[in-house]
């Protein structure tokens, strides 16, 4: 079981992590498709700016609008900027909660505590870095332990009945060949290794 701090350590991480693969989206085409069905690189990162707004808001006030989870229009120009003030903002907003206060979700409506949402984001983060990455033709694979706390949701969300609604595509089955990959399959993606 990781403790806050851990999960906080782990999730700066992911966090610098992504911040060059959204300098390298800029940099491209951001209307390449992604791993995520009908999404291209510009609706992934609008997504992902959305969800740290969101989840920074909620965390820090114990809830926040649906409207909070919005991302902007997200241009070559205000790509970088954009992710870079939320994963601050999200930083700060983990760094200063008490793990044990509840936050209200207002996309998924449930409430969950401030230890919760942080690893629902490190998971998010870890995986949507994946997403651009692959998006870009590279590759990406994070911590060993960042890996086992999202093979072990991923596996808690493909078991729901009915799933996370509109959050994940349908899981594919566990291979055991590889953690990460499974992870990523049980979260509706197939992964394929460049080279």
């Amino acid at each position: 079981m990781l403790t806050y701090s851990k999960m906080l350590a782990l999730h700066d991480g992911a966090l610098a992590d992504t911040g060059p693969l959204v300098d390298g989206a800029a940099r491209g085409d951001l209307g390449v498709a992604t791993p995520c069905e009908g999404w291209n690189l510009a609706d992934l990162l609008s997504h992902m700016i959305g969800q740290n707004r969101g989840f920074a808001a909620a965390v820090t006030a114990g809830d926040a609008e649906a409207a909070s989870y919005a991302g902007p229009e997200v241009t070559p120009a205000n790509a970088v900027g954009e992710w870079g003030a939320s994963a601050e903002a999200l930083r700060a907003a983990f760094g200063a909660a008490d793990e044990n206060a509840t936050a209200h979700l207002a996309e998924l409506d449930i409430d969950v505590t401030a230890a919760g949402a942080l690893s629902m984001q490190l998971l998010d983060t870890a995986v949507h870095a994946w997403d651009v990455a692959t998006a870009l033709g590279d590759t990406y694979r994070p911590d060993d332990s960042v890996t086992e706390l999202v093979l072990d949701l991923a596996r808690k969300i493909a078991s729901r009945p009915g799933r996370s609604p509109g959050v994940f595509g349908g899981a594919l089955a566990e291979r055991g060949d590889d953690g990460w990959f499974d992870a990523l399959r049980l979260l509706g993606r197939d992964p394929r290794p460049v080279g």
